[in-house]
């Protein structure tokens, strides 16, 4: 997620934690529109290589046309959830020095009404960073259950009315199908008893349609069933979450790595034998003040850094 074309969150972050070597090979898993990209590529020589992916076609025709002429750069429209299959058909399997990703929904996906990401503009109901993938959010919400609908509120927009909203919009549905994002956006708040402060009553469900109908959280966790075997010994992993649903499974992927194999609790081991794959580099970083009163969007974001430690390959 950026907070507008230029202005990538979190970007000088992002590039120590990758600890960009100038003959390196990177891959930026959700290239949006560059800004990341961008600056990496101003820190590679003539030997590195980067290589962007994207669901998104419009972000896949940004990157031709910004970085096409390079040849250190490469962009394919697809999940970041086939790092290994990408890597693997490139020979870079096992041999990527650095992997970036900066997840959610991109300003220019938000800011674009046609899309029908962002409550804030009325537009249809779409939802999907794939236009050609998959039903758009208003058809999904067309034929959904009552308990299907509060039970994808609840589970990935933490939304505490996800009944009383459900309701209202089964109820709403029956008149007239919700087919904009105005619509839906009114149908909530009316449904909403109290509003959380600063916070458009909006704001999780619209969160909760876009994640599930993306499978954000499946591709992501494919991801990290990847990763270990895609990283070189001593390559970065770089993860900028802007949900705690998303950070929650970074984190705990990285908890896993650095215990290692698992023994049972009073078998003598050392830490050596756990072999453990990853180690955690620094805290969780997140935005500074600065940032946040730049660029409003930033200020759930955190991003978690390890590293691949030498060893068998994953």
């Amino acid at each position: 997620m950026t907070g507008g074309a230029h202005r990538p969150v979190l970007l000088e972050e992002a590039l120590t934690a990758l600890n960009i070597r100038v003959d390196g090979r990177y891959v930026d898993g959700t290239f949006g529109r560059g800004g990341h990209s961008g600056a990496i590529l101003e820190r590679l020589g003539p030997e590195g290589r980067l290589l962007a992916l994207d669901k998104d076609p419009e972000a896949v025709a940004e990157g031709g046309r910004r970085f096409g002429s390079d040849p250190r750069f490469a962009i394919r429209q697809g999940s970041f959830a086939e790092i290994g299959e990408v890597t693997r058909t490139l020979g870079w399997l096992g041999e990527v020095d650095g992997i970036l990703l900066d997840l959610g929904v991109s300003s220019p996906q938000l800011d674009d009404a046609s899309r029908g990401f962002s409550f804030r503009h009325d537009g249809p109901l779409d939802m999907r960073m794939d236009p050609e993938r998959g039903p758009p959010a208003a058809d999904w919400l067309a034929g959904a259950g009552e308990q299907e609908i509060a039970r994808i509120l609840k589970e990935y927009g933490e939304e505490r009315f996800a009944r009383r909203i459900a309701r209202a919009i089964v109820q709403a549905r029956a008149e007239a199908p919700i087919e904009t994002t105005a619509r839906l956006a009114a149908i909530i708040a009316a449904a909403v008893p109290t509003r959380e402060p600063g916070k458009d009553p909006a704001t999780r469900s619209f969160q909760a349609i876009r994640i599930f109908i993306n499978r954000e959280l499946e591709d992501l966790q494919a991801f990290l069933d990847q990763v270990l075997a895609v990283l070189a010994p001593g390559g970065r992993l770089a993860v900028i979450s802007f949900h705690s649903l998303e950070d929650r499974l970074v984190k705990r992927f990285i908890r896993e790595q650095e215990k290692g194999d698992r023994f049972p609790p009073d078998m003598p081991v050392t830490v050596a034998q756990l072999q453990p794959k990853l180690r955690a580099v620094g805290k969780p970083v997140r935005p500074t003040e600065a940032e946040v009163e730049d660029n409003p969007r930033a200020r759930s974001a955190i991003l978690r850094v390890a590293e691949r430690l030498a060893g068998e390959a994953a």
